[in-house]
């Protein structure tokens, strides 16, 4: 049995998303970041933190990657070349839509008032805008950026992808990245993620 610490409308989602995947049982344990519970196992206070056993492993990217590996599925085998393709697009999913959405996100609530700066906001949602473009000229003839094969880096960019809806950034209402998040959301492992979370607020 797994244990997730973090709200479930943070990056907490990607890892329920796997392990719903996985078939995996888990805990989540609803804690806030930067809550005393989470400070408590990492000093950046920042969730999810997966606990396996007594070690409790940080950022989301890490932990999926860790739980895909351990468990040999929806990801391709470390020193090859497709996991080098498979891990491209999963730093182009943190770097350039990840990233858009986080500074948004840290210029309109996280950071205190006297810091943020609005106008950025407009700035990440063109940034986002270009990675979507660049993300459709990536995508090939499967169903997922891996082709055939499901991977995390498509549950990195799923989870952007709904983060983007809530922070109201534009999303493709047709063509091939459109088709490519409907598939996602119409994913089993999603489904009851979805439900999970909608049943936290």
């Amino acid at each position: 049995m797994y244990n997730i610490i973090g709200f479930p409308r943070t990056r907490a989602m990607r890892v329920m998303w796997l392990l719903e995947e996985l078939g995996e049982p888990y805990e989540l344990v609803p804690a806030m970041p930067q809550s005393a519970e989470v400070r408590a196992l990492t000093p950046d206070g920042k969730v999810p933190i997966l606990l396996d056993g007594d070690t409790a492993i940080t950022e989301s990217v890490a932990i999926c990657t860790y739980l895909a590996d351990k468990h040999g599925k929806f990801t391709f085998p470390a020193g090859t070349l497709e996991r080098a393709r498979q891990d491209s697009f999963t730093q182009f999913a943190v770097d350039v839509l990840e990233g858009a959405l986080w500074t948004a996100a840290k210029n309109t609530f996280i950071h205190p008032e006297d810091m943020r700066v609005p106008a950025v906001k407009e700035v990440c949602k063109q940034e986002f805008s270009r990675g979507l473009k660049t993300l459709e000229k990536r995508l090939g003839s499967g169903p997922y950026v891996m082709g055939d094969t499901f991977t995390i880096a498509d549950i990195i960019i799923g989870h952007c992808s709904g983060w983007a809806i809530v922070a109201n950034f534009d999303i493709p209402m047709e063509g091939s990245v459109y088709e490519y998040f409907k598939r996602l959301r119409e994913r089993p492992g999603f489904k009851a993620v979805k439900a999970k979370v909608d049943a936290a607020q």
